[in-house]
């Protein structure tokens, strides 16, 4: 893996984790827990969007939804144990 390649993968993990924490309201990360959330939440998604046979859209804008489905599923989750 090239350090290109790793720092889109940063970047992008902290853009998704940003998003479904504006989206779920009240969450904020900060940069590395965005980017945590974010990479966890994209490989989340694709897990869940390749189990389920779906797909929205194709190439990158089937990457954003999924990576940012997957980080709120994970936002929720982390809500739920947290309160528990």
């Amino acid at each position: 893996m090239s350090l290109e390649s790793i720092l889109i993968i940063l970047i992008f993990g902290a853009i998704v984790g940003w998003l479904a924490g504006v989206i779920v309201k009240g969450y904020g990360f900060g940069l590395i827990g965005n980017i945590a959330v974010g990479i966890i939440g994209s490989l989340i998604g694709t897990w869940l969007f390749g189990y389920t046979g779906l797909s929205i859209g194709n190439g990158t804008i089937n990457s954003i939804v999924g990576a940012l489905i997957g980080a709120i599923i994970l936002i929720f989750a982390l809500r739920i144990v947290k309160s528990v």
